[in-house]
């Protein structure tokens, strides 16, 4: 008989279990929760918060958020024998059972965590057989879910009322911190919420929630829960409650990471909470103090070096400023860069062998096949250093070094480190490109320059934390990247902000400085060993400020941040790397001294890269005694000459000194009697440019100026428009005329039978 019964339990038992497969396998039970997006920091701190898709504040508890001390409180709050049943407690569903039945009504439930869960997931009408369901559903959920996880699916799913669900949400909105943080006392004031969510609403309802929470923690005393000195400071505590509003630091990074973590219900970012707290409110003050000068706008983007994570990221004065644009992400906004892509253009000429730090560049007018690019101060340096050039922001200079790498090669340098405007842009630039004709983000500069705080390398930037570091590429040498960053450190520079030595004190730092045209944008962008700031300052609608500037409006924000993140820099400067040595150089040139050479100076050079080009800045000359005839080898006279140095200045320099009225020592003319044919050094035409066109009312004719730049030993020149001649003249004397209509042949020929020619088309309006 006994054998029987068991028989028959078991396969009553088996039966059950099978049943529950074949239900589980045709009714499966896949819970899909719609969480609301929270953004943290660095350290797990959630710094912004979005809705879930349908309007709720349920924000996700990972499983290291449960402490033991909320897990014990809500288990013996809640289900006692959690950890002992299968999801269904059949001695709570009993005595529920024969309470119910004998009392005529339903005074008691026997509702597990695991059934509070799937009645959470899927909310029916309470009747009994919707009970039967929750519990098949209930050991589903325990068929392929760990305790813990079900535990947590519980907290993630807690109604607080309104809104608000999971101990998260309520944690965070009704005190302000993470669940881990709850005190015992605040813990159990939230695990009573949700049985009376009207009568003890926390912020409105303080007072009856206060006692509740005292009875509940009174229950723990003499249940002997937790210790009794615990229990007695959580009594003591006092109930401090409100609504909050929910944390909204980095919105333009927050939004930006939804859009593209999308679903995904925690986004770890790389961000320093008190850094980006901080830099927030430094660039709202700033841009505040400045309004009256109709400026409206900031971006800022703080990358750590190390590990090319993004530490602050503020994309506009003010997020909810719509009146400015404050919800445009300046940080990734196209604008033009003014001069800030000259560093990786020297850095380039530096690997490529064609300049150092003490090469000399002429500072002067040029015309570039119709470019006349001019400097910020409209004014001329004449000769000048590279390291001058670059670190007063010549724009001259750095177009002539674009020209002799050429256009393309840079946009290649850029399109490697990811600037995408240039890349679409990359048929129409030319050489304006390096004074801020085309387009860049802040995030792509910002980038840039931190390859140049990492030795050259260029490597990704981070937003997320991610295991691992991102393997980078060189886009400049090591040893570019360190001329660059000592040209870049000095502060004996005009891009220094006004009364800087009485306002700043700044760790040390390289920084480039640049303003677009028109003034409408200024870009400060500095780096030491720890970080690479970024900062732009303008207005969003594009709109000009005379008193915009680089210097005096972007970089006081610049050192203002980095005096509040690394005043006491302990990493130290850079080191020299090995392939960087040092010579004697010629000051006029730059260049190895040569005999003409009577003092030399020190200048850094790349071993085996930089060019070993021996100084001609002065040349030899054969002259008569009285130095007023020049003889070339080919008419140099048996005896009665002398050998004289000159000056071997470029045309471009000599038309400058001519110009400015700057003396200089010249070569006399050539020996009239001399029959000879010289073949370089042919006049450059300056204007017309080779292959334009010139259109000419009819009724008002306008008269075309003819200009050259020619040798220091040219006297005159002469003009010929279709192979007749039109007029001689001063080498650097403008000659002006009516040229006809269609295509014209403009030559220039000099005193020495040499040549230049240029065509260009001639149409009448």
């Amino acid at each position: 008989m006994k054998k029987a019964t068991v028989r028959k339990a078991f396969w009553a038992i088996l039966s059950v279990l099978l049943l529950l497969f074949i239900l589980d396998f045709a009714f499966p039970f896949k819970p899909q929760i719609s969480y609301a997006t929270q953004v943290t920091d660095r350290n797990g701190k959630v710094i912004h918060a979005f809705l879930s898709d349908d309007e709720k504040w349920r924000l996700y508890t990972a499983l290291p958020e449960i402490t033991p001390l909320l897990s014990k409180t809500l288990i013996y709050k809640e289900d006692q024998y959690f950890y002992y049943h299968f999801g269904v407690n059949p001695f709570a569903v009993g005595r529920a059972a024969f309470r119910n039945i004998f009392s005529g009504k339903r005074t008691s439930g026997a509702s597990t965590i695991s059934m509070q869960v799937v009645r959470l997931m899927q909310p029916r009408k309470r009747t009994y057989f919707n009970k039967i369901i929750e519990m098949v559903r209930a050991m589903q959920l325990e068929m392929h879910y760990s305790k813990e996880e079900i535990l947590q699916l519980y907290v993630n799913l807690i109604p607080y009322g309104g809104n608000i669900e999971g101990i998260k949400s309520a944690a965070l909105l009704y005190f302000g911190k993470s669940p881990q943080l709850l005190s015992l006392a605040e813990i159990t004031a939230l695990t009573i919420v949700p049985n009376r969510p009207s009568s003890l609403r926390p912020g409105t309802k303080n007072e009856a929630l206060q006692v509740a929470r005292n009875s509940w923690l009174s229950r723990f005393e003499k249940e002997g829960l937790f210790e009794k000195n615990l229990i007695e400071d959580a009594l003591n505590e006092p109930l401090q409650v409100k609504r909050l509003q929910a944390p909204r630091h980095a919105p333009h990074l927050s939004l930006r990471l939804k859009k593209q973590f999308s679903g995904q219900p925690i986004i770890a970012t790389t961000l320093n909470f008190e850094a980006q707290k901080q830099i927030e409110e430094q660039v709202y003050n700033f841009i505040n103090r400045r309004k009256l000068m109709n400026i409206h706008n900031a971006a800022v983007l703080v990358v750590n070096n190390e590990t090319m994570e993004v530490e602050a990221y503020v994309g506009s004065a003010d997020f909810n400023n719509p009146f400015d644009g404050g919800q445009v992400d300046g940080i990734r906004a196209v604008r033009s860069p003014g001069s800030t892509l000259k560093p990786l253009l020297y850095a380039t000429a530096f690997d490529k062998g064609i300049i150092t730090p003490k090469s000399v560049l002429n500072d002067v007018p040029g015309n570039f096949s119709g470019y006349e690019p001019e400097n910020f101060d409209q004014r001329f340096n004449g000769p000048v250093t590279t390291e001058f050039a670059l670190a007063n922001s010549l724009n001259i200079p750095a177009v002539r070094i674009l020209k002799e790498i050429s256009t393309p090669a840079l946009i290649g340098k850029l399109r490697k480190a990811g600037f995408k405007t240039v890349d679409k842009q990359a048929k129409e630039l030319g050489l304006s490109l390096i004074l801020g004709g085309c387009g860049v983000t802040l995030e792509e500069l910002t980038r840039l320059f931190a390859a140049f705080a990492n030795k050259g390398e260029l490597r990704p930037l981070r937003f997320v934390k991610q295991s691992g570091q991102a393997k980078g590429e060189h886009i400049v040498s090591a040893e570019a990247a360190f001329l660059v960053t000592g040209i870049l450190t000095k502060i004996t520079r005009p891009d220094l902000p006004t009364n800087f030595d009485n306002t700043y004190h700044l760790p040390k730092i390289a920084w480039k400085t640049g303003t677009s045209y028109g003034k409408r944008d200024a870009w400060s962008i500095g780096y030491n060993k720890r970080y690479t700031i970024g900062v732009w300052v303008g207005n969003f609608s594009g709109e000009g400020v005379p008193e915009l500037s680089g210097a005096n409006t972007a970089t006081p924000l610049l050192f203002s941040i980095f005096n509040a993140l690394d005043y006491n820099s302990p990493r130290g400067w850079y080191q020299s790397p090995a392939d960087i040595s040092t010579r004697l150089v010629c000051p006029a040139t730059g260049d190895i001294p040569s005999e003409f050479c009577t003092n030399s100076v020190p200048g850094e050079y790349i071993v085996g890269v930089s060019n070993f080009r021996k100084c001609q800045h002065l040349r030899w000359v054969f002259t008569d005694p009285g130095g007023k005839i020049s003889y070339c080898t080919y008419c140099l006279p048996p005896a009665g000459f002398e050998r004289k140095a000159y000056p071997n200045l470029a045309p471009e320099l000599i038309a400058f000194n001519e110009a400015q009225k700057i003396p200089y020592e010249k070569i006399p003319s050539h020996n009239p009697d001399c029959e000879r044919v010289f073949h370089d050094g042919a006049p450059l035409i300056v204007s017309p440019n080779e292959g334009s066109e010139y259109y000419i009312r009819k009724d008002e004719p306008q008269q075309l100026q003819l200009a050259c730049q020619a040798a220091n030993d040219v006297e005159e020149v002469f003009w010929y428009i279709n192979d007749k001649i039109t007029r001689k003249a001063k080498p650097h004397e403008p000659v002006f005329i009516s040229p006809p209509p269609g295509r014209v042949k403009i030559s220039c020929s000099d005193d020495k039978g040499r040549n230049s020619d240029v065509w260009i088309v001639v149409r009448r309006m």
